[in-house]
């Protein structure tokens, strides 16, 4: 929050005795210049501050400052419509298949129309759809996004029962279902794939469960805030509410150990072979922070698994290729470190806590020969020196103290941090390795921007993403590591900041696996993603391709240790797998619209290809939606429809009254708000001042300049 403005110094005036007035006989008239004054103030602030009820943005309305903006109705009251979510989860060799049931309840006497914001994993591709209504079953049929709009608003107007998911971000979906009668609930199913990820010999799986509110910077496309934002409950004023309930079906093809989830108590069952079947131990729990899912293999993870399907007239395959370790023994080379720490109103409680310490557990990590700089920001940026200076016990002593100092206040301006700490004063210094640390949950709305400034201004840095919190934005911490060629480590819990940082911070001194190429031998393939990226010990290169016949081999090189290092895979060597297809497709369109980002395609060219892979795979990207209408009938002629916007828990671990605007111990002062109004409008500080305000201002004290004129020259007329 931005603190109010310090109060000016009073003049020296003494005050006035009754002998000092000259006009004794005019006293009697101050209370009411009092009162006058007093009530023109009042008319002054009231037009100044802003209304408990923050506006809806519409698409004509011009953002003129950040602000992180929530849609609300009028009179919000809790939600007639109660939602509850079952997940299906079955893990096959690296492929999760995930079956997504949402029931939409209408506990109401009127006709609704539900929206639900939900998130998935950033690299998940949707490719079912089901609509159950009573006893039937309606199957949702994808189409390009406008048409699949236009169908589901003319079924919404003929009062038919229809669903609509559409993306808003690669990690971020809209479900709306119109016509829900009253008392009558509506099932719709989702499905989707993504891949299992691997990191020094543990995979995991994360299911998204939450979106957390984000912020929009100035400039930001008021359609697109309103798309990805939706009402948040107070915890303090109303339970928590989205139950959900979990069950994963565990076959990875090997004997699993050490079965874990960091977030969520669990039970674990065995099942047929080396089946494992793992559920929530306490049911369903509220939609409030991601579940993840780690395990181990009880034997060596091969060097390479090649998984492969044949779909229509092509093969698909997906390689993962674990490098040697690298030599241990040798020298870390010299590094320049920078430091972004974000310290805005997201962050607050216990993000800003795993934070702080992960910073100063990185801080004391650094060798003498190291140089380091600190950045902090939230709609404000200090860079803690002028220049990165070495890591003596001085700096560093003075880097922890200030590291103690920060506080959650204030917008996510995350954009200028990122610019600043991508200015290298010694571009051509090759004997010192420049890497940048962002300590982050990533609320925000400006991805796109964030991702084309860092591709075209990396230079010879790294970017690693530390995503702090219980709901991080995945899909731009993983899409900053993926273009600034490093890595993404998650701290979900205070607990976590030791071991997580300490294997980041391991691995970042050691030498990295660069300069990958793919050289085909007898096959022509399409390879994804089409710019390989830098791989840091215990990460496998995942490879997927596309070929008209699966034959020959391929050689994968690059340098480790500073020597040449190759491997060789032939491909008929390929076991069956699951969804390779739609993986390929997933990451395909994953490349497109990063060489989009980067200028590298014209925009025309990037939705002409997303939308036709969308269409050849049946999957939902921005191109392509999936729509499903029972044309029954349904709602009577006449009957009005309410629009219900489904409120989100507020994800584990945030402050509530940081980030919505509730006082604070620090003297904030927030907005007012209903008490019975589960999705608390609110403006956070603003960064510039509009027209309206410097008008207002202008009247107000031209008022009472006027007034204080008109009395002074009576005070001055003989009586």
């Amino acid at each position: 929050m931005i603190p109010p403005p310090a109060r000016r110094p009073r003049s020296g005036f003494r005050a006035a005795s009754p002998a000092d007035d000259p006009f004794p006989h005019h006293r009697a008239r101050s209370p009411l210049i009092a009162a006058l004054s007093v009530l023109i103030l009042a008319v002054m602030m009231f037009a100044l501050a802003p209304h408990a009820n923050a506006r809806q943005l519409a698409p004509e309305d011009e953002v003129t400052s950040g602000t992180l903006v929530l849609k609300t109705r009028n009179g919000a009251s809790p939600s007639a419509v109660q939602l509850g979510t079952d997940m299906d989860v079955t893990i096959t060799g690296q492929t999760a298949r995930v079956k997504v049931v949402q029931a939409f309840r209408n506990t109401s006497r009127d006709w609704v129309e539900a929206t639900y914001l939900y998130p998935l994993p950033e690299d998940g591709a949707v490719d079912s759809l089901k609509m159950v209504v009573g006893q039937r079953v309606i199957i949702g049929q994808i189409n390009r996004r406008d048409a699949a709009r236009q169908i589901y608003e003319q079924a919404k107007a003929d009062g038919l029962a229809a669903g609509l998911v559409e993306q808003q971000r690669p990690n971020m979906f809209t479900n709306r279902v119109a016509n829900i009668g009253p008392g009558e609930t509506v099932l719709i199913e989702i499905e989707y794939q993504a891949p299992v990820r691997r990191t020094a010999g543990e995979y995991g799986f994360r299911l998204p469960l939450v979106v957390g509110p984000r912020y929009a910077p100035p400039g930001a496309s008021a359609a697109d805030v309103t798309a990805t934002t939706a009402p948040v409950l107070n915890p303090r004023r109303h339970a928590d509410i989205n139950p959900v309930s979990i069950t994963v079906h565990l076959n990875p093809g090997f004997a699993a150990t050490g079965i874990t989830s960091p977030y969520h108590p669990i039970q674990i069952a065995n099942g047929a072979g080396s089946t494992r079947t793992i559920t929530l131990r306490d049911g369903a729990v509220p939609a409030n922070r991601d579940f993840e899912l780690r395990w181990r293999s009880a034997d060596t993870v091969p060097s390479v698994e090649l998984f492969r399907q044949r779909l229509r007239a092509d093969d698909y395959l997906m390689a993962l290729i674990s490098p040697p370790v690298a030599n241990r023994h040798r020298t870390p080379p010299a590094r320049e470190l920078i430091f972004v720490i974000d310290n805005s109103g997201s962050m607050s409680g216990d993000s800003m806590r795993q934070a702080k310490e992960s910073l100063k557990l990185a801080l004391r990590s650094l060798a003498p020969t190291d140089r380091f700089n600190v950045i902090r920001f939230d709609d404000t940026l200090t860079e803690l020196f002028d220049k990165p200076v070495f890591a003596t016990r001085e700096q560093i002593a003075l880097a922890l103290r200030y590291a103690d100092t920060l506080e959650a206040r204030g917008g996510t301006e995350m954009l200028p941090a990122l610019r600043a700490a991508l200015v290298d004063d010694t571009p051509g210094d090759t004997q010192r390795v420049r890497q940048v640390i962002f300590l982050t949950d990533g609320s925000i709305e400006n991805e796109d921007q964030m991702l084309a400034a860092l591709g075209s201004s990396r230079g010879r840095s790294r970017v690693f993403m530390v995503g702090i919190g219980s709901a991080p934005n995945s899909f731009l911490m993983n899409r900053m590591a993926e273009v600034g060629r490093g890595a993404y480590t998650h701290i979900g819990n205070t607990s976590e900041v030791i071991t997580h940082m300490t294997d980041l911070l391991d691995r970042l001194t050691r030498p990295v696996l660069t300069d990958l190429r793919i050289v085909s031998h007898g096959v022509d393939a399409q390879f994804a993603p089409a710019d390989l990226p830098d791989l840091y010990e215990g990460e496998p290169l995942v490879l997927l391709a596309r070929t008209s016949q699966l034959r020959g081999a391929i050689t994968v090189s690059g340098m480790l240790d500073g020597r040449p290092w190759s491997r060789r895979i032939n491909l008929n060597q390929a076991v069956e797998g699951t969804d390779v297809a739609k993986l390929w497709a997933k990451r395909r369109i994953t490349d497109v619209e990063i060489a989009q980002r980067l200028r590298q395609i014209t925009d025309e060219a990037a939705s002409r290809t997303i939308a036709q892979l969308g269409l050849d795979f049946s999957i939902v990207t921005r191109e392509t939606s999936l729509v499903a209408v029972d044309h029954t009938p349904s709602r009577p002629k006449g009957a009005r429809l309410t629009e219900e916007e489904l409120p989100l828990n507020l994800p584990a671990g945030w402050d509530f009254d940081r980030i919505f605007g509730a006082p604070t111990a620090d003297g904030d002062q927030p907005a007012e708000a209903s008490a019975d109004d589960p999705s608390v409008p609110f403006d956070l500080p603003q960064t510039a001042t509009t027209w309206k305000l410097s008008l207002w201002a202008g009247l107000g004290l031209s008022l009472i300049g006027g007034l204080g004129l008109i009395l002074q020259r009576r005070r001055r007329t003989p009586a």
